[in-house]
């Protein structure tokens, strides 16, 4: 299937590993000319030279997600280089792990700037853009914790579902002007941010690593962890036209690891 995504700018969010490194690689494989952002410089530069050799367009911007200039800049960058944007991933790390009183004030603001408010921002600098065009397509990153909270991350279980409420809220805003707005939710993925977590739960419970592994791995059907190219793909799909008529939905890509049924 031709997904159309050939020359199309995306702009992908903490894309110098993990999650956000599996979508932009995803995206590039099929055209895209992909902008990266992380507030690392010298792995945003490594990602985005391993993401140009699959011979699409890369681009690798630092700044923090946390910062409205960084990201004002980040745009501005892609769209010097590439030209209008067409796609947008909002995305970026994971909060600190830890129980909901653990944590002060100055950790909260922290955490909503970093989940909540980035993403705010980031459609912010794009959608006028693609209000214009009348055409353009958003996918938010966020968490299986919008479904079910999880053990000792509160930060994350009560932020994320702030952006999947962004999603909806802004697919209903702007489907009348061609820009459709998904949401995409890992389960565990081989990555080093579930790694960690991991072994965040496995110190709390006094158990090994091996241990709480198989803990996670016995809640998921599948019997095993995802792939990051497995969520890139989807995320890619979604993005694209072949998923043209689908707006303000969300996508698990989780094994079957999340029962909730809605």
């Amino acid at each position: 299937m031709d997904l159309g995504l050939k020359g199309k700018v995306a702009m992908v969010a903490g894309a110098s590993k993990g999650l956000g490194f599996s979508v932009a690689r995803a995206l590039a494989q099929e055209g895209a000319l992909v902008s990266m952002v992380s507030r690392d410089s010298a792995a945003i530069a490594t990602a985005a030279h391993r993401i140009g050799e699959l011979g699409g367009g890369a681009f690798g911007f630092t700044a923090d997600v946390r910062s409205a200039d960084g990201i004002t800049q980040w745009r501005q960058a892609t769209v010097a280089r590439f030209g209008p944007v067409d796609l947008l991933v909002t995305n970026s790390g994971g909060p600190p792990a830890g129980p909901s009183l653990s944590f002060d004030d100055q950790v909260w603001q922290s955490a909503f700037e970093l989940l909540v408010l980035s993403a705010i921002r980031m459609v912010r600098e794009v959608i006028p853009s693609m209000v214009n065009r009348k055409r353009g397509s958003v996918v938010m990153l966020t968490s299986s914790s919008v479904k079910q909270p999880i053990a000792n991350l509160a930060l994350s279980n009560i932020l994320r579902p702030s952006v999947a409420a962004l999603a909806k809220t802004l697919a209903n805003d702007y489907a009348s002007h061609g820009i459709r707005v998904n949401h995409a939710v890992p389960g565990r993925i081989e990555t080093a941010r579930v790694r960690e977590i991991d072994e965040a739960n496995s110190k709390k419970s006094g158990i090994s690593a091996e241990e709480q592994r198989k803990l996670s791995l016995a809640s998921i059907p599948m019997a095993r962890y995802g792939d990051p190219d497995e969520f890139g793909r989807a995320v890619a799909f979604l993005l694209s036209d072949a998923a043209s008529y689908i707006t303000g939905a969300t996508l698990q890509v989780d094994g079957g690891m999340i029962q909730t049924l809605t």
